[in-house]
């Protein structure tokens, strides 16, 4: 099982136990990955540390002082 945070700009769109497709996109050096209908992104990631699922369960939703924050879980 693979772990990874999104951030998210907007509360209420997500609730923890959701299972929602992950869309990956691509930049010239490194890809990033957008969680549902544009819920939350993702960091970039390295060509190595790519994801290869296409869909994540919500695990926690946090709300810090930089935003919140959505871990989901991977099944790889």
């Amino acid at each position: 099982m693979r772990q990874m945070e999104f951030k998210m700009e907007r509360t209420g769109l997500l609730k923890e136990g959701d299972v929602l497709p992950v869309t990956e996109g691509k930049l010239p050096d490194s890809y990033y990955y957008t969680l549902g209908d544009a819920f939350a992104m993702s960091a970039n990631y390295t060509f190595r540390e790519r994801l290869t699922s296409t869909e994540g369960k919500v695990l926690e939703i946090k709300n810090t002082p930089k935003g919140y924050f959505v871990n989901v879980s991977f099944d790889e």
